[in-house]
């Protein structure tokens, strides 16, 4: 789609405005960078919502590889065995760069981290911040670095739809407003590109993602040409609250570390008979297991009386606020809870050095897929790995640029023109993934949904971000349509087994799942016999 002018700029264009686009332009200084922000700082990015904390064997009795280890079972046989190494021998190293950048984590009285334990790990190796307040408060740290930054541009209100890409090499991106009416699109080039644009878990219509996640990053990189790795691992937490807000808010998963149950509407602790760990179960685990009680019309539920009690107003705030705006006293009654579409283990394909498969083009966050999480991620693993790849992607970057003197920033004006994503579509298509690619998945579901994202496609064709969002759906459809067995949190209803000759990551263009997708268009649709 042609821009209706060009901006030549030598900064390093950092797509985004969660943690790892911070911690990126922050290692970068003081090379020239400008950030692109849909939203003003701290608002909108899955970063800040993160409630549970950031992974690190920090304590004298665990170890970088025992949580090396964990992280792997969890993955369910797909998990990069030297990422994992390499991630988790970092970590430490990471917060104690972030307590030096202000993150103000939970301390004992004799200075050591407050650790909380997590599902499928073996150690209480969870950093956190105010209890479920990690997120937040580590993006604050953060942000306030990057506005006294010289070398960091931010440009907020301003969404990129698009990569220019020649001779197969990304040199610019195409912005659009972000606002609703959105605007006519100006291309700006800069000297290299990291995309660092959030997940893909805002696809589904419920989810606990902020309202812009919905997969725009891996939809516009593949759009590109760019190599997407494992599309079909969605994680849904297990315990998102069933009180009817779009997006769901997060019971987090420290209250299950804390000693908080699930039972159903007849009481019954159902998870005691799922999973040798029951409540710590891994999330795939305890999400099918929520999800079953859902369709049985059991109305599963979340009890913290007994174990955390009045404590909860002060260990976990965020839980606590959600809980009281719609009238739930969770000292007195148990939280309804759903499982939500959460985080993407699919992404953008990376090295080790966050470099995609297309030059000048680097990733990290959620929109990249690094191999760390494989077929489930670990909890608090995520966090830890936009840390990591951030870092490293901007080393990578920093090596490849030549550009370290001060440059003049970047003046964008964005004409009126364009249109934005119809709203109405849009929900379509969120209802479209929870019905026919959610928790459980089979062949006829997945392909009504690739016809269906193609019919809906076809209404707006020439708004990129709504190309891209479909794009980002198709794709994770049509990679669970491939994937014919059940592993970690893809589960097949119609492959129902593990098998051992699929223990591999997906690897998948968009050329290759146009070609699907068309072939199922050109197939007649099957109907039963009629008796």
């Amino acid at each position: 789609m042609e821009s209706s002018q060009d901006i030549q700029s030598n900064r390093i264009v950092i797509i985004g405005a969660g943690l790892g686009a911070l911690y990126a332009a922050l290692t970068l200084a003081p090379r020239p960078v400008v950030m692109i922000s849909p939203d003003p700082l701290g608002q909108g990015a899955s970063s800040a919502w993160a409630q549970g904390g950031v992974a690190a064997a920090m304590d004298e009795s665990d170890s970088p590889e025992a949580h090396a280890i964990d992280t792997t079972r969890a993955g369910a046989g797909t998990v990069d065995a030297e990422v994992a190494a390499l991630v988790t021998r970092e970590a430490r190293e990471h917060i104690l760069d972030l307590t030096m950048l202000g993150a103000p984590f939970d301390r004992t009285e004799d200075g050591g981290y407050v650790m909380s334990r997590e599902a499928a790990h073996s150690f209480a190796r969870v950093v956190r911040v105010k209890g479920d307040q990690a997120g937040a408060e580590i993006m604050r740290a953060l942000i306030e670095r990057v506005r006294a930054t010289p070398s960091i541009q931010v440009i907020e209100g301003v969404l990129a739809e698009g990569l220019e890409v020649r001779d197969g090499t990304v040199t610019g991106v195409r912005l659009i407003s972000s606002a609703p009416e959105g605007s006519a699109a100006v291309l700006l080039r800069g000297s290299a590109v990291l995309m660092a644009g959030g997940g893909s878990a805002g696809l589904y219509a419920i989810t606990t993602n902020p309202p812009r996640i919905r997969g725009q990053a891996l939809g516009m990189a593949a759009r590109a040409g760019a190599e997407i790795a494992d599309a079909e691992f969605v994680q849904f937490h297990p315990t998102a609250m069933d009180v009817g807000e779009d997006p769901a808010p997060l019971a987090t998963e420290a209250l299950r570390g804390e000693g908080a149950i699930l039972v159903n509407a007849t009481d019954e602790r159902f998870m005691l008979d799922e999973h040798p760990d029951a409540e710590l179960a891994p999330r795939d685990v305890v999400a099918r297991a929520i999800f079953a009680q859902s369709q049985a019309g059991k109305r599963p539920l979340l009890d913290a009386r007994a174990a955390i009690g009045a404590d909860i107003t002060t260990l976990f705030p965020a839980v606590s606020s959600a809980c009281a705006r719609n009238g739930i006293d969770p000292t007195q009654e148990p939280i309804p809870v759903a499982a939500a579409a959460h985080y993407h283990m699919g992404g953008i394909a990376t090295d080790l050095d966050g470099r995609s498969s297309l030059a000048g083009l680097w990733a990290c966050g959620e929109c990249a897929s690094t191999g760390l999480h494989g077929a489930n991620r670990l909890a608090s693993n995520g966090l830890l790995e936009a840390l990591v790849y951030a870092r490293r992607a901007a080393e990578d970057i920093a090596r490849a640029q030549r550009v370290t003197h001060e440059v003049a920033p970047v003046h964008l004006e964005l004409p009126p023109g364009g249109e934005g994503a119809d709203p109405a579509l849009v929900a379509s298509l969120r209802q479209c993934m929870t019905r026919n690619v959610g928790v459980v998945r089979n062949a006829d579901g997945l392909r009504t949904a690739l016809r269906e994202i193609a019919a809906l496609c076809a209404k707006q064709p020439n708004c990129e971000s709504f190309q891209n969002i479909c794009t980002a759906a198709a794709m994770i459809a049509a990679a669970a349509l491939m994937r014919e067995e059940s592993r970690g949190a893809h589960e097949r209803s119609d492959f129902p087994e593990t098998l051992p000759a699929l223990a591999h990551r997906s690897r998948l263009t968009w050329d290759a799942a146009k070609t699907l997708r068309d072939s199922l268009l050109e197939a007649p649709l099957s109907h039963p016999e009629t008796p």
